[in-house]
């Protein structure tokens, strides 16, 4: 075949496995079968192997032509991926509705568009010229992660978008929606994980965010992955987000208009709420409930967002899901500090989409609330991404061979005597060499709001020390790449990865966040930063008396004590003097007002602000002067409150604690 006949033929194959691609994931019917089209794909392959430079990104067969990654980089987006508020009542939908219509005359006479909400994970398309060149992960919002090539072998998202639609679209524009993982991809993934040994997947949510979070775009491949669009951030001159998926259809993507439905009133959403749970358990992929939007774009655009929530959009989800199951046994976790936490190990069980086996019961005091034993049959209740809790035992099932729990006497890790001290209703270990101790501390040592490692999972850590590599967080700064080549599933580049994220940190760490990652009991992230500010390095806190510590606003005498029985522990002074010769520790100086209404005031934020992430407004307070503070007291200045607030506002008012809104906030901080 000459070059002009292979060109020739390469488009028409191109055309049509596109065309089968759409009929498939789209229209949800096959014109062909599986085995005509993976022909088609293999003389695909073929011609472009003879021909490569007749190769293109928009290719079939470059949906696995991706290398395997280092790591993922950053990818910020324009606009910033929201998040919905959950509602689960249809007295909840009504009074979204309400707070909706003081600030807008009309809903539009298209009122509502009821869509599906796929648990999966979330991804930004972005599109140039028809070509895919970006796919991102939510993140935090504003920055997610670059997964191009993971998402382009998923075969529900076009690599060119179809170009015969009914309008013209921008050179560029954005799609965003939900990648996920079919049910039965996730059956056949977890019997072959069975079939080897390997733990099965926990839901389909976490096995497609694992999935797409995978450096080699292969792996990804091999878990059959399809994607879902809602939304196009794009102006493409449509008036209803109805219409919106209708352009989605048209350009390539399966979309909301199968199962999504124009509601005119707040009867027809629940119609369609009770329709949807009737069919869920057939559908062909997990939902945890419906997204209910505002249809007319430009009433959308106008009720604004708050927070990270639009106001014109809910997750209308499916009541907490509730399951039972038989406790068969009660075993004890040992944390950080030394506290015992009874955990029940479950008969597993399906609850709102995932299996589960184990769950906190939190201290013996809520076990004797409750009353459970072990043998009981329990009542477990889980809503959304919660943590499932045991929240009733039904004792009408009782044998009579249920065994009460009893707090252990010696820690189950290390045999060392347990104490329980007066006033609290922990139970300690009293070893501080406790491994499992141990383990929580360089954990705790290496997390985001400490010293912020990157790479140092607990099974790493684990390792680590199991490979006496390493006993305090000091030793991590003398690792280098001979000492973890040796170790399973170290590379030299991933060895190498490794030593240099632990240096970088060695360059230079915050004050703060070292007397953070020490994990002194009662001292948080924002008591960090007071000691830091205060002291401004770690000499004049190391001999810091109970007098000076209390001097310090909303440090009172339980932080106090704590702080000085550390540093009066001569292995504590020897661990922290081994840190500083391995770690440049630097105070850094926030820039603060001299004056100003909020300077050494104790400020607390409840519920969303508009303007401001809970991370912004933290920073925000603390460069003015302000004191951030997590819990409200009588010694709170201030309680700003946003969108739901929770009980910190009830009780701020019921101290008399002056309570502001976001613009009364705002005007403070200028």
């Amino acid at each position: 075949m000459t070059k002009a006949d292979a060109k020739i033929r390469i488009a028409k194959l191109r055309e049509h496995i596109d065309h089968y691609r759409y009929q498939y994931h789209v229209l949800d019917r096959s014109e062909i079968s599986d085995a005509a089209q993976d022909s088609l794909k293999h003389e695909l392959q073929d011609l472009e192997t003879q021909f490569p430079d007749l190769v293109t990104p928009d290719s079939p067969t470059q949906r696995v032509g991706g290398k395997a990654l280092a790591k993922f980089v950053k990818a910020p987006h324009q606009v910033r991926m929201i998040s919905l508020n959950d509602v689960f009542t249809l007295e909840e939908v009504q009074e979204w509705e309400t707070r909706n219509l003081k600030l807008t005359k009309s809903l539009g006479h298209h009122g509502y568009f009821a869509e599906l909400k796929i648990d999966g994970l979330a991804l930004s398309l972005t599109y140039r010229d028809g070509l895919l060149v970006r796919a991102a992960t939510r993140g935090d919002g504003r920055i997610g992660e670059d997964v191009t090539e993971n998402a382009k072998t998923i075969e529900a998202i076009p690599l060119r978008l179809r170009t015969k639609v009914s309008r013209a679209l921008p050179r560029e524009i954005e799609v965003r929606g939900e990648a996920y993982m079919p049910k039965k991809e996730f059956d056949r993934l977890n019997a072959d994980a069975k079939k080897r040994g390997d733990e099965p997947f926990a839901n389909p949510r976490n096995a497609a965010a694992g999935a797409i979070r995978q450096l080699d775009p292969k792996i990804t491949a091999k878990r059959k992955l399809s994607f879902l669009a809602y939304d196009l951030v794009t102006d493409v001159g449509v008036k209803q987000h109805e219409d919106v998926h209708r352009i989605l259809r048209e350009i390539g993507f399966q979309s909301g208009t199968h199962y999504g439905r124009r509601c005119i009133s707040l009867q027809d959403i629940e119609n369609f709420h009770k329709y949807i749970e009737k069919l869920r358990p057939r559908l062909p992929f997990w939902i945890d409930g419906n997204v209910i939007n505002v249809n007319d774009i430009s009433v959308f655009k106008q009720l604004g967002v708050v927070g990270k929530t639009p106001r014109g959009a809910i997750a209308y989800k499916y009541p907490a899901e509730q399951a039972t199951t038989v406790v068969e046994d009660i075993q004890v976790q040992v944390g950080r500090t030394g506290a015992l936490t009874p955990v029940a190990h479950l008969r597993p069980v399906q609850v709102a989409g995932s299996t589960v086996k184990r769950a906190t019961l939190h201290n013996l005091d809520e076990i004797r609330r409750l009353d459970v034993c072990i043998g009981d049959t329990v009542i477990l209740e889980k809503a959304g991404d919660i943590i499932p809790d045991v929240v009733q035992v039904l004792p009408k099932f009782r044998t009579g061979k249920e065994k009460v729990f009893h707090m252990p006497v010696r820690c189950p890790v290390c045999n060392s005597p347990v104490k329980h001290p007066d006033g609290e209703v922990a139970y300690y270990c009293t070893n501080k060499h406790c491994f499992a101790q141990r383990m929580e501390e360089l954990q705790h040592f290496v997390s985001k709001n400490a010293v912020d490692i990157d790479g140092l999972g607990p099974k790493i850590l684990e390792q680590l020390w199991n490979a006496d590599l390493i006993r305090t967080p000091a030793d991590l700064f003398t690792l280098d790449v001979k000492d973890l080549q040796p170790l399973e599933r170290f590379a030299e580049k991933s060895a190498a990865n490794l030593v240099a994220s632990i240096q970088e940190k060695r360059k230079g760490v915050e004050l703060w966040r070292l007397i953070n990652g020490l994990g002194i009991r009662h001292v948080g992230e924002q008591t960090s930063h007071d000691l830091a500010d205060h002291f401004e390095s770690v000499g004049n806190l190391l001999d810091a008396t109970e007098d000076e510590l209390l001097a310090i606003r909303d440090v009172g005498g339980t932080v106090a004590k704590s702080i000085a029985v550390y540093f009066a522990d001569k292995e504590n002074r020897a661990y922290l003097k081994a840190l500083q010769i391995v770690l440049r520790v630097q105070y850094i100086r926030g820039p603060k007002k001299v004056g100003g209404p909020l300077v050494g005031k104790s400020v607390v934020v409840t519920g969303t602000l508009e303007h401001f992430s809970r991370d912004a407004a933290k920073e925000v307070i603390r460069k003015v002067g302000g004191h951030w503070s997590s819990s409200v007291s009588a010694k709170t200045d201030y309680v700003v409150v946003g969108a739901d607030p929770g009980s910190k506002a009830s009780k701020a008012e019921a101290l008399g604690v002056t309570i502001l809104d976001e613009a009364a906030f705002q005007k403070l901080l200028h």
